[in-house]
Formats: structure tokens, sequence, C-alpha cells
């Protein structure tokens, strides 16, 4: 699997506070079967979570040498998880912010509120489109109003907006009504890639669940896109 959000980069934002903790979260995703990873700490402007981009790539290389140290052979790409903003199109230009995988990559992995609201997001995200970006949309499943309002999915879809939804949503992780809406999006094959959203150590089983719950809704071939080829188009 190709894993396109995580928080492993140590001490940036609310995940990994320090390499150790970076390394074991990475080895529970290694043991789950996870080969390529994107660190995507949050960015959302006027907060403590604004790390940039190069202070973000030195921390990078610090864990490649941790994990290289370690014996743990997954791959470890640069990328950021965005809070919806106005500002996105600037702050890539300014190098503030990675894309997913290389630098080159036009996949953007954006967050919106957990309630889903924002002025005009739509309008952001069509803006990113019509300027040559992907619009990966982190976590779909957990803004309680798209819970409220399915067409809301369906029509960033139909825009052309690329849903990323979380393993443990499967795994029951974040509850009820979140595994019922990531469960509706699989059977309308709505969903283009996974992530673990990891931020802290949460076991080995929990991977294992999420894929035995994915397996009802896909097959082989289907799944090797969702886990595989469409992540890898984005790195």
């Amino acid at each position: 699997m190709i894993d396109l959000h995580s928080h492993i980069l140590p001490g940036i934002d609310d995940g990994s506070p320090d390499f150790e903790t970076s390394v074991a979260l990475v080895s529970e995703l290694a043991a789950g079967g996870v080969t390529e990873v994107v660190a995507t700490p949050h960015y959302i402007e006027e907060t403590i979570y604004t790390s940039p981009r190069v202070a973000n790539m030195k921390l990078l290389a610090g864990l490649r040498r941790h994990l290289k140290k370690a014996g743990i052979p997954v791959k470890v790409h640069l990328g950021n998880e965005i809070y919806i903003t106005p500002k996105i199109l600037e702050f890539l230009k300014n190098r503030e912010i990675s894309p997913l995988g290389r630098a080159s990559s036009k996949y953007l992995l954006v967050e919106l509120p957990m309630n889903g609201k924002f002025p005009n997001y739509a309008d952001i995200f069509l803006s990113l489109i019509r300027s040559g970006y992907k619009v990966v949309l982190a976590h779909p499943e957990r803004y309680s109003s798209f819970a409220k309002d399915f067409s809301l999915i369906s029509e960033l879809c139909d825009m052309g907006v690329l849903m990323q939804c979380n393993l443990g949503s499967f795994a029951g992780i974040y509850g009820k009504t979140v595994l019922k809406l990531a469960s509706k999006m699989a059977k309308e094959k709505m969903i283009f890639a996974f992530g673990s959203d990891i931020h802290h150590v949460r076991g080995e089983k929990w991977m294992g669940n999420a894929f035995k719950k994915l397996s009802k809704f896909y097959n082989n071939d289907e799944l090797d896109d969702l886990l595989v080829k469409n992540p890898k188009t984005c790195i």
C-alpha cells in the first residue's frame, strides 16, 4: 500500500512528537503492508501549524536516516495536509507548502473544517483545478455536513475532486456515523485512494480490520488500484 496521508514528521503538528515515535509509527504502517508513505503535516495559516517546506525537508531527511538505521524499508515522501484557504496558490508559488510527493506533483491534499463548512470552498477547489492541480480531499467521510447531505460529496466528485478516505474509518476508529458514510462512498465507488492519517501508535490490528471491511466492497484488482496504482500517480 502507498499511504497518502500521515503525520509522521516529528514535532511540527499534532502527530509524532519525536523521531523515536516517528519510527514506531512507520514501523506500524510497514507491519500493515505500507511500502511508501507521504508525510503530510498540517499547514493551517495563522496557527502554530505553519512549518515551511524547507524545514519539513530537513525533518524528512532526518526521518529517512532513522528509518534506515532501524532497518525499516518504507519510502517516505513529503507533502502537506493543507487547510482550505484562498491562498493555496500563493503558498505553492512561495514554496511554503508541498504537493504530494515530488515537488512537481500537481496533487494537493486539502482539508476542510470538520463540519465541512467553509465559505466558497467549491470555488477554491475549482480555481485549483483550472490552474492544473488535482485536489485530493482529505477524509471526506469525517465531515459532519457531508454525513447530513451526501450530495455535497457527489457534487465535488463531479467537479473532479478526488476522495481520500482514512483506513481507520473502515475499522470503526471514528465511530458508526463515519463508518456508515465511508461504506456508502465505497459502495458508490467514489474513493480514489486511502491514507492512514496516523498520528499515534494504534496497535497492529486496526489496519487488518480495515482491509477486511474493504474486501466487502472491492475485488483484488480494484483494491490494487486504490491502494497502489492511484496513489502512485500522485507522488
